[in-house]
């Protein structure tokens, strides 16, 4: 007797791991034409932003944060970010009345195994108080320098025969 088989999406938890980088190419193990759907969903985001994203991108407009940029709706691996920091390693992600909480959760641990820091805020807060959303995307930078800080003085005192002030002219010189 044939038992006939359903298709059936697998329990988030059974597939706890993160997935795997390539060492080559765009880092991702994800086919070209699944990321070029990703590219083009983030295009209509980008085009159809809801009130808070849009709130949110004027402030980001508006403030001067130095060398850091934040890229909205950005590709990511398999996922798509609200605002991404490529520099800091950071993403925001505005959590929206009716989002999926299991595919947000694997998303967050999917980006956060290959070290980008992520940070959900509310849009209800977005819209009603921005300047303590700014205040905690600011706390979240700050921290987010300290940890890229920490892991650059750690790699340096593991690695002490690595010259890490040559200056280009220098590097030129030496491999003519």
């Amino acid at each position: 007797m044939n038992v006939k088989k359903t298709l059936q999406l697998r329990d988030p938890s059974d597939t706890d791991a993160a997935p795997v980088l390539k060492k080559r190419g765009r880092g991702w193990e994800i086919s070209e034409s699944r990321l070029d759907v990703l590219h083009e969903q983030a295009r209509e985001l980008r085009r159809h932003s809801s009130e808070a994203h849009k709130a949110l991108l004027a402030r980001f407009a508006k403030a001067d944060l130095g060398r850091y940029k934040f890229t909205r709706h950005a590709v990511v691996g398999s996922a798509i970010v609200d605002f991404n920091c490529h520099n800091l390693g950071m993403a925001i992600i505005i959590d929206e009345e009716g989002a999926n909480e299991t595919l947000a959760k694997r998303r967050d641990k999917s980006l956060e195994s290959v070290g980008i820091r992520v940070m959900r805020i509310k849009a209800a807060d977005i819209l009603e108080n921005m300047d303590a959303v700014l205040a905690r995307i600011t706390a979240g930078m700050r921290l987010r320098m300290a940890d890229k800080k920490e892991a650059a003085r750690a790699h340096k005192e593991a690695n002490p025969n690595q010259h890490y002030s040559r200056s280009r002219k220098d590097y030129n010189a030496d491999n003519r």
